[in-house]
């Protein structure tokens, strides 16, 4: 979650007001229920707009589903680096990255999780989003390093112990393991990296 939200929708295309409207609603219905059981026409009766809205969107139900799946973490991405570009410690910059993650994380349902695990394009959306997140911990670290805040520890080592727990997180492995969700395995993540190398 390393990048900011385009002007425009991922195809380059501008969205109108109304389709910017739809694909919020349709985010906030996905992360709180889930997209698989949905057809098209159930999500037109729920956000009253006709079937030929959706179709203007995505030329079909998985094809929408994958791009309500890329507006969420492009959303996401910008609030998390909104969150944490007013910090200029390096220990509190690393701490309000990974809260911010959780705090983006945490509107994701079970439903809407157990969905993505079984969606292949929706998935790998996640896996590139944790895989990006993982590398600006990486730059995170190694700037603390850098400016003295953080102990005499081995940059790498910590950076690739922090990357490998948030791709357990993003693969749903520290879920099963722990029971915990993913947007609180981030903050127990972040808790434990601020007291374990900070000076």
């Amino acid at each position: 979650m390393t990048t900011t939200v385009p002007p425009a929708d991922a195809g380059g295309a501008a969205l109108t007001r109304r389709q910017a409207e739809l694909l919020d609603q349709l985010q906030a219905l996905f992360l709180s229920e889930g997209f698989a059981r949905f057809t098209l026409d159930d999500l037109a009766v729920r956000l009253h707009c006709s079937k030929s809205t959706l179709y203007a969107l995505a030329g079909s139900k998985e094809q929408l589903a994958a791009r309500v799946i890329r507006h969420f973490f492009r959303t996401a991405t910008a609030e998390v680096e909104a969150g944490t570009a007013t910090e200029d410690d390096p220990a509190l910059r690393v701490t309000a990255y990974l809260t911010a993650v959780a705090r983006a994380l945490a509107p994701a349902g079970s439903a809407f999780h157990r969905d993505l695990d079984s969606f292949p394009p929706g998935r790998a959306v996640y896996e590139r989003n944790t895989a990006l997140a993982a590398d600006r911990v990486r730059e995170l670290i190694a700037e603390g390093v850098t400016r003295g805040r953080f102990r005499v520890v081995h940059p790498a080592l910590v950076a690739d112990t922090v990357s490998t727990l948030m791709a357990r997180i993003g693969r749903g492995d520290t879920a099963r393991a722990t029971g915990l969700d993913d947007a609180t395995a981030y903050r127990e993540l972040a808790g434990l990296l601020l007291h374990g190398i900070t000076r």
